[in-house]
């Protein structure tokens, strides 16, 4: 298997562009310095030197220019602006499985392309990532090349025993990158790369590095950095880096932000799986006696415990926490009869030392942090966890496979004895995880339902060969706890790590049985398999970063057998098997995104709509800006919709539901984007419980009715499309969009007087007076291959853009701004070809063998979950699955209270239109009965608003279609109507 790369993802190049513009108007260069070669013997009779020349970057940009660009770019991202340039640190956040390797990756050739750079190092935090950096260059490398003209590039890890490959670093003119983990260039004291070596030609090699001035990429930075000591930061500083690019998905320090994709944004664009938990939370196992120490606090001479206890309240028991001291009697805290005689008694306070004593009848018990008793089987609660994974590995292979896709799992366990043991003469014996697993994994074998997954399966030998574990492996080969905290432990890491990455698409194939993965720490960070599908904590997951951590390794989108990219919610579903109810799991994972990212939920701040696109006076398309947007807020806060500190309100949540969100005229245009916004900081993360998935049933007596029978036969036919284009149409309106389109200028120098201090603090500069732009005429500008180029953007001949050009009338600003003009000249006949697509477009019915079947409602699985399922009795199934928005369930409400309404469906996903933007699926099929005679067969789509500005682009062009497909079915006064509705009242208005 070979894995594809999708060059052409939207977010992808968003923040690709967003940081080589940065550096906008940086004329290509490099600088160029002696390497010198002494050899002390020669020097004694002869007087020479060799010397190579390396190549370096060079940054030619003043501090104000980048400060300039870097304001530019967060403007037009819906970022804060910085208000000066503290630093040459940029951030760029991606949320874990959209591609952040590959995006930095892929940044380093586009500025070489754009600006000649040259150097670049990437640094990790851990042999983990160093190994998956690699490997995503190896297998990237047959994908990069033809998009850069094979431009030449080299790439190695760093190795403190090849220090040659620095040397060739810094002399190569090609694109050269060096892939190191922080701890191999943190400690001055005992690292090569500060000490002189022959290796280098006498130098040192950090000197080597220095002088190249490189672009440093750190991936991971808040694991880079090296916390408050910040060991790490400092050494990315002795590399006198030209910039430091940092991408991670949780910033510890989020430095000057070039480019933000968060959870959220990644999560409701379908960019990453959707997480599902499957919750196995303890119900009714307080028939003993439990005490579980949490912490111990000496607080000016009074010592207490934190301990959770089962307290009655009322008729019912709940787990608490409870603060305790010595001599408690835990019957009175608790108020159950079951702790009688059970006392707290000593309690230490000592770090790494915490104890309590816990005295019941017939002797005591010493609990350190984290341990209980009385707690139920923790053995059979593990079983429980394995079983349930393999049950819904098995549920997805069932689903999956057929399609192409390979479904792995995830385990991650306490210590590595628990899976695999070693005997006195070092011969390897399963752990008791290892033993329930094979055990269940048979069980479940047997069962009927997966009895198509194990035809002519030898289940004694495929139950020990579907799973293994990845652990570090220690000198002798024998597994070991994961631990990098020194240079054994991280050689004990990279054999293990390698393995794994070298087998990155190997575990992908259907030919490699291993589908189960046991691991300790190990696959934390740096691996990711896309194919993931479940994700199995057999352990305590310590703190809410280590659980988005932990989640991160199954959010990728996967791939089939063909190593093609598979996208939607349908198929990509993470189930997280979780001790903690469903409710903790996504409170806690919520807090976390707070914590490492920044978002906070339910907080609108003032800078928030800046780069919300406006129409300028001569037609130009700029940003709302920084001054509006917080006019725009300010408006929020009086209309009572958010507080001082932009804290939303009910009222604004309401307002977003029922579609009465009230903004100034001056802001009536932006309306759309501005809710588009609110919706998404009012709103919280969508986790959906497994244990609420369920199967949605149709209603027989519906689905055979005649009247259903009626309606489906109106909607049921299948239609193909033609696009007509007007060619001469098409060429004129392109011509007359580029004739109104904005004015070309001049390249143009903006004159500033400053003076200059020079001070023990350094230079610094203070501006005094400017002057208005000044037009450059540059006479010796190279005009490109105008036509070759437009082609390549618009797909058009050159005989239609020659006409195209010579109508407009707009040629001479060609010369007078090339660039400017060329990519004037494709937005405008871009967005001219995707009006033409949708006016054009005519459908046609196939013939009437050409249809969906009705039997299709019963054939087709349809699942739901409890949070965003109706019970119905006119549909078609007993319940309506509904999106969080809220617009379809109180449509399915009010259809069920409408006694005009006989029946209705809510189309399932396989009821699809064709259409040239992609395949859509209406909403709705509705029969109502008019005066008790005259029947009615309506499709509807359900909108928040009924207006083409209300809608995206891409959205509003699939409706026409739908109504354009429609309207083809039609034959008479009673086929079926397409309409595009907002409630109940807008449907009755047809009929």
């Amino acid at each position: 298997m070979k894995l594809h790369f999708e060059p052409n993802l939207d977010y992808q190049r968003t923040a690709i562009e967003s940081v080589c513009d940065l550096f906008r108007g940086q004329e290509i260069c490099r600088s160029e310095f002696t390497v010198t070669h002494n050899d002390p013997d020669a020097q004694q009779t002869l007087t020479f030197a060799q010397s190579d020349l390396g190549i370096g970057n060079r940054l030619h940009l003043l501090d104000d220019e980048l400060h300039t660009n870097l304001n530019d770019i967060q403007l037009r991202n819906g970022l804060k602006p910085s208000a000066s340039l503290a630093s040459g640190d940029f951030t760029v956040e991606m949320e874990t499985g959209t591609g952040k390797t590959y995006v930095y990756l892929r940044t380093i050739f586009e500025l070489n392309k754009g600006y000649g750079f040259t150097k670049f190092v990437i640094v990790v935090p851990s042999v983990a990532i160093k190994e998956g950096v690699y490997k995503t260059l190896q297998i990237t490398e047959d994908h990069f090349r033809p998009l850069y003209a094979n431009t030449p590039f080299e790439f190695f890890l760093y190795d403190s025993a090849k220090l040659g490959q620095v040397r060739n670093f810094a002399t190569s003119p090609h694109i050269q990158i060096m892939v190191v983990t922080v701890g191999a260039i943190n400690k001055k004291d005992v690292n090569n790369l500060y000490k002189d070596t022959e290796k280098t030609g006498g130098e040192k090699p950090i000197d080597l590095i220095r002088a190249t001035q490189p672009i440093v990429i750190v991936d991971e930075p808040q694991s880079v950095d090296g916390g408050l000591e910040g060991h790490g930061r400092k050494a990315l500083g002795e590399m006198n880096p030209l910039c430091t690019l940092r991408y991670s998905a949780t910033h510890a320090d989020k430095h000057h932000m070039l480019y933000r994709l968060d959870a959220v944004d990644a999560y409701e664009r379908k960019l990453v799986k959707q997480i599902e938990v499957a919750s196995l939370d303890v119900q009714g196992g307080h028939n003993k006696a439990y005490v579980k120490l949490l912490a111990t606090q000496n607080q000016r001479g009074t010592i207490t415990a934190k301990v959770e206890l089962d307290v009655q309240r009322g008729s019912t028991i709940h787990r608490q926490t409870m603060t305790v001291q010595d001599g408690d009697d835990l019957e009175q805290t608790t108020r159950r009869a079951l702790y009688a005689d059970c006392r707290i008694g000593e309690i230490r306070c000592a770090k790494g030392q915490e104890l309590v004593e816990v005295k019941v009848p017939g002797g005591e018990h010493w609990l350190s942090l984290g341990q209980a008793i009385g707690d139920v089987d923790g053995d059979a609660l593990k079983r429980l966890m394995i079983r349930r994974t393999i049950k819904e590995h098995l549920d997805k292979e069932l689903r999956l496979r057929p399609q192409g896709i390979k479904v792995l799992s995830l385990f991650f366990i306490d210590t590595v004895a628990h899976y695999r043991q070693y005997d006195a003469s070092g011969q390897p014996q399963k752990g008791k995880y290892a033993l329930m697993f094979e055990e269940e994994y048979r069980r479940w074998a047997n069962h009927p339902d997966y009895q198509s997954l194990f035809k002519e399966i030898d289940l004694t030998i495929e139950a020990s060969a579907v799973h293994d574990g990845y652990f570090s492996i220690d000198k002798k080969g024998a597994w070991t706890d994961t631990a990098e905290n020194n240079q054994g432990n991280r050689d004990s890491a990279e054999r293990a790590y390698s393995l794994i990455m070298k087998e990155k698409e190997k575990l992908l194939s259907f030919d490699t049985p291993l589908k189960f993965i046991f691991s300790h720490s190990a696959l934390r960070e740096g691996w990711d398999n896309p194919n993931v599908f479940q994700i199995c904590a057999l352990r305590d997951i310590g703190s809410e970063r280590e659980r988005r951590q932990t989640i991160g390794r199954g959010l990728r989108l996967c791939v089939n057998q063909q190593g093609e990219r598979l996208r939607g919610f349908a198929i990509n579903t993470l189930t997280v098997i979780a001790t903690e109810s469903y409710e903790q799991f996504a409170e806690n994972l919520q807090k976390e995104i707070e914590t490492d990212t920044g978002i906070r939920f339910g907080i609108v701040e003032k800078h928030q709509f800046a780069a919300i696109p406006v129409m300028d006076a001569t037609g130009r398309t700029t940003a709302l800006g920084v001054v509006q947007s917080e006019a725009l807020w300010n408006h929020l806060q009086k209309a009572g919709y958010v507080d001082k500190n932009g804290k939303v309100q009910d009222s604004l949540r309401r307002a977003l539901k029922d579609g009465t969100l009230h903004l100034p005229e001056s802001f009536q245009a932006q309306l759309p984007q501005v809710q588009a916004i609110l919706h998404k900081l009012a709103g919280k993360l969508d986790i959906k419980d497994a244990n609420e998935r369920q199967p949605i049933k149709t209603r027989q007596a519906i689905l055979h009715s005649a009247e259903f029978k009626a309606l489906w036969d109106r909607i049921k036919h299948k239609t193909t499309y033609r696009v007509q284009f007007d060619n001469d149409k098409l060429l004129t309106d392109c011509a007359k969009a580029l004739q109104d389109a904005p004015p070309i200028s001049k390249t143009r120098v903006n004159i500033r007087k400053a003076d200059l201090t020079i001070g023990r603090g350094g230079v610094s500069a203070a501006e005094t007076a400017t002057a208005f732009g000044i037009t450059l005429d540059e006479r010796d500008i190279v005009l490109p291959d105008l036509l070759t180029d437009l082609q390549d953007k618009t797909q058009l001949t050159r005989r239609s853009l020659v006409r195209i050009l010579n109508d407009s009338g707009r040629l001479n600003d060609f010369s007078r701004n090339p660039q400017q003009f060329i990519e004037l000249t494709t937005e405008v006949i871009n967005r001219s070809k995707r009006l033409a697509l949708v006016d054009g477009i005519k459908y046609q019915r196939l013939g009437d063998e050409c249809y969906y079947a009705q039997e299709l409602f019963e054939q087709e699985e349809l699942t739901g979950y409890l949070k965003n399922m109706l019970a119905v009795k006119k549909s078609v199934y007993e319940h309506i699955v509904y999106d969080s928005a809220g617009v379809e369930r109180t449509f399915a409400e009010q259809l069920e209270k409408n006694e005009s309404v006989k029946v209705y469906a809510k189309l399932p996903g396989w009821f699809k239109v064709p259409t040239p933007l992609g395949s859509y699926n209406p909403d709705w099929a509705v029969l109502i009965e008019k005066d008790g005679a005259e029947r009615l067969y309506f499709v509807v789509e359900t909108k928040g608003g009924l207006f083409t500005d209300d809608l995206r682009d891409k959205e509003s062009a699939k409706i026409e279609c739908g109504k354009a497909h429609f309207e083809a079915l039609r034959v008479d006064a009673t086929s079926a109507q397409y309409i595009v509705a907002r409630n109940i009242n807008d449907l009755v208005a047809h009929c």
